[in-house]
């Protein structure tokens, strides 16, 4: 019983990182880490359980690093250009 409740433990905190990683997108110091944490967490809970709930986290970690790398990135290219 104490494994299952640490995987479900795992897609939880994937999904509260993934959240907080959408929600401070602009941050990249915080959305990066708890991004890259959410996705790891995620993807190790999705294959030992198949839970919705890990792969709400993996899906949600990935948009939050996906957001933040293109606000850097467009930041990066609007300077260069200007």
């Amino acid at each position: 019983m104490q494994e299952k409740k640490n995987k479900t433990a795992l897609g939880i905190s994937s999904l509260v990182l993934g959240i907080i990683s959408i929600c401070t997108a602009i941050f990249y110091y915080i959305s990066l880490p708890s991004g890259i944490l959410a996705i790891i967490f995620g993807a190790i809970s999705c294959h030992k359980t198949g839970s919705k709930i890990a792969k709400a986290g993996l899906i949600t970690g990935i948009i939050g690093v996906s957001i933040c790398l293109f606000l850097y990135i467009s930041m990066v290219i609007i300077i260069s250009l200007a």
